[in-house]
């Protein structure tokens, strides 16, 4: 495989990551609303509680994302696998 094959596989790949960590944030943390919190709070408290939910799992995807990549980019030299996706025009002459 060459690089811009490398680098396509790793931004899809990259990108189903991100995906999964929330939806498996999102589902956890509406586990945890189901089970705990759902009886503590008002009727009318319950759709604020929801989006709350929906941007925290949001939020925590984020933070592990950049965790998970920091550590790969640690790990692998992107110079030697990877194409750069935008080149700029003082790179290309």
């Amino acid at each position: 495989m060459n690089k811009k094959v490398n680098t396509l596989l790793f931004v899809l790949g990259a990108t189903l990551f991100n995906v999964l960590v929330t939806v498996l944030a999102f589902f956890l943390l509406l586990l945890i609303y189901t089970n705990f919190i759902q009886r503590l709070l008002p009727e009318g408290a319950q759709m604020w509680a929801f989006s709350l939910i929906v941007i925290a799992a949001m939020a925590i995807a984020f933070v592990v994302y950049r965790y998970s990549l920091r550590f790969v980019l640690k790990k692998i030299d992107m110079d030697k696998y990877f194409d750069p996706l935008f080149v700029s025009k003082q790179r290309k002459q």
